[in-house]
């Protein structure tokens, strides 16, 4: 029996598709946090809802922070070097977004982690409801992703083949350290 083909993933010596990968992770579990405020409201934080918590937390404490490195302390310093006023600005704010996001996310935090422990709860549903905090950082981020896809990843082309792969080879480092 043929085995069915696998998923493409990115390119590892492409760092935009690499942060592209993230941004589409990203939009993932943004769109979970908002089915689970939904669920939880119309469902009790059950198992299903704690399994969900405990993804979101994870991917937001662990790869989303290493995805802000990679592109703040590799793609924009290399975008810099290129020596152009309105990139830099753009990426000044873009980088500002980045601590707007963080702290978007240390108020949804507390929320998920309690959903996570439902499990352990004497009464689940005794989750109170989801912080305003969890629409607003889902709309953030996904319009700061779209706003670095389009306006800073293409000027990744710019940058010399060399440059891209240094940006690969950080970006894995960073991962397997």
């Amino acid at each position: 029996m043929p085995r069915a083909a696998l998923p493409n993933g990115p390119r590892i010596d492409d760092p935009i598709e690499l942060l592209l990968a993230c941004h589409e992770k990203v939009r993932r579990f943004t769109s979970l946090s908002l089915k689970l405020q939904d669920h939880v409201a119309t469902q009790g934080a059950d198992g299903q809802a704690a399994d969900a918590a405990r993804a979101i937390l994870r991917y937001f404490d662990v790869a989303a922070p290493l995805h802000h490195a990679d592109e703040d302390e590799d793609l924009y310093p290399a975008l810099l070097g290129l020596a152009d006023a309105s990139l830099a600005q753009t990426i000044q704010r873009i980088q500002d977004e980045h601590q707007e996001l963080n702290r978007l996310w240390q108020a949804c935090r507390p929320w998920l982690t309690r959903v996570s422990e439902a499990g352990s709860l004497a009464d689940p549903g005794d989750v109170p409801p989801a912080p305003d905090a969890i629409g607003v950082f889902a709309a953030r981020y996904g319009q700061h992703a779209a706003q670095e896809e389009q306006w800073l990843f293409p000027q990744a082309q710019r940058l010399s083949e060399a440059q891209r792969q240094a940006i690969c080879a950080a970006m894995v480092a960073r991962r397997t350290t």
